[in-house]
């Protein structure tokens, strides 16, 4: 018996598979559009689709096609290849300029077999082909391979609206974040009231730059009167949040506006005002630090007194990288005795220092954020480096300048130029510079 034919030619009998009128992800594929402009053929694939669970709708153009996929946006699309004005190809390639909220699985029908002709198909967008004439058992599992693909693509738009929601969500927060953030820079800033200041014919200038918004470093001065001057360079472990707090902390025990409140002062029995020794004033930080159990961070630090009428200057090294002596002859040297951080153990006896400083000796306090910057060789600037860059940074002007020609060195020259990895800071006196003995002596 010879096949039915449409009027194309096509032979329109189907083998239908009658076991089952469920489809395999047909929750994901609902509704289907045939485009065809042989009615028969339409008829034939609706009837299977509509059989195997599936809303359809017909077209008999690709021009009304368009217009349905437009107000419709079905999920399956099954369109012949040869039809008069727009064919399947063109239609294909319109149907993948729509504007969708999801993706449309597109089955090409024809009678071309050719490598060359299935090529053009998939350039044009289809995602599967189907040959005249066309097997029920196999339309069938070309859909159900279709139904996965949207399947997979629907669980992941809705995997990315959750991301996109949790980032949103996240942002928010950020956003609250970098805005204590902010503030809290601010504050910490405040602990740092002064960057230069004047004590006699001497005078201290800092440097404090964080790798965050905050940061675990501190430098500060003081001073009871004008025969004494404490100054002071501070590295809290760790980084960010947790070490800002603990600078806070350390800055109100060292805290130069309320002498009373600072531990590195005392009065005598005349009601004065005096320094304690350095090493005095590490134990008892170290003390305060280790009274408070629920504390883990401890602090490297360097604390120097100076009595500037002698230039004798008494120090105490807990943990902190050793103190620069550069000398007014230009020579310079590293000096200290190393220690135990502060906080870290208990009962811990620090060793002091002493040297004498004349005019024009300069004393430079600093963090490891120096000698550990990572330099564009690879290595660490180290002591050595930190030397070389010391004594080759031209000290023309102020010693705030002095400061910051140093670190911008120090920027340009690391791994990754200007981006810190740790904080940086310094403290540097400059005992009785001629630059401040000639401001005194004016005023």
């Amino acid at each position: 018996m010879k096949p039915k034919l449409d009027m194309k030619g096509v032979p329109v009998t189907m083998a239908v598979d009658e076991s089952s009128n469920t489809m395999a992800g047909s929750a994901t594929l609902r509704l289907a559009l045939v485009v065809d402009d042989s009615r028969l053929q339409r008829k034939i694939i609706t009837s299977l689709l509509r059989k195997w669970g599936l809303e359809v709708i017909e077209a008999a153009s690709g021009d009304e096609a368009i217009a349905l996929c437009d107000s419709h946006q079905p999920d399956l699309v099954l369109s012949d290849w040869m039809m008069p004005g727009m064919d399947g190809l063109e239609f294909c390639r319109r149907f993948r300029q729509l504007a969708r909220d999801s993706y449309g699985y597109f089955i090409l029908l024809t009678s071309k077999g050719e490598k060359d002709e299935i090529a053009r198909g998939l350039d044009a967008g289809a995602d599967d082909f189907l040959t005249k004439p066309v097997n029920a058992a196999e339309l069938r599992a070309r859909i159900t391979a279709g139904a996965r693909i949207l399947q997979m693509e629907r669980e992941l738009n809705q995997k990315n609206r959750v991301i996109s929601e949790t980032l949103g969500t996240l942002q928010t927060l950020y956003d609250a974040i970098d805005k204590d953030l902010k503030q809290a820079r601010k504050i910490q800033d405040s602990l740092m009231p002064e960057t230069v200041r004047d004590f006699g014919g001497s005078r201290v200038s800092l440097l404090l730059k964080p790798c965050g918004h905050v940061g675990g470093d501190l430098v500060g001065m003081f001073s009871p009167d004008d025969m004494q001057l404490g100054f002071y360079s501070i590295d809290v472990s760790g980084h960010g949040i947790t070490s800002a707090m603990m600078t806070a902390r350390v800055a109100g025990y060292l805290n130069s506006s309320f002498p009373d409140q600072n531990i590195a002062m005392e009065r005598d029995t005349d009601g004065r005002l005096k320094l304690r020794p350095p090493d005095v004033v590490a134990r008892m930080l170290n003390d305060r630090l280790n009274a408070d159990a629920g504390v883990e961070e401890y602090l490297t630090l360097l604390y120097a007194v100076v009595d500037l009428r002698t230039g004798v200057a008494k120090l105490v090294q807990a943990g902190h990288p050793h103190p620069l002596v550069m000398r007014a002859d230009g020579s310079a040297e590293f000096i200290g005795c190393g220690g135990v951080p502060v906080g870290l153990v208990n009962d811990v006896i620090y060793d002091q220092s002493e040297i004498r400083l004349a005019a024009g000796d300069r004393l430079l306090l600093y963090s490891d954020g120096f000698p550990e910057c990572v330099m564009k060789n690879g290595w660490m600037l180290e002591d050595d480096g930190l030397h070389r860059l010391a004594i080759s940074t031209p000290h023309t002007g102020s010693g705030a300048d002095y400061l910051q020609d140093m670190f911008s060195r120090l920027a340009e020259d690391m791994a990754a130029p200007g981006q810190l990895t740790d904080d940086v800071s310094a403290a540097l006196l400059e005992f009785g510079c001629p630059e401040v003995n000639q401001i005194s002596a004016q005023s």
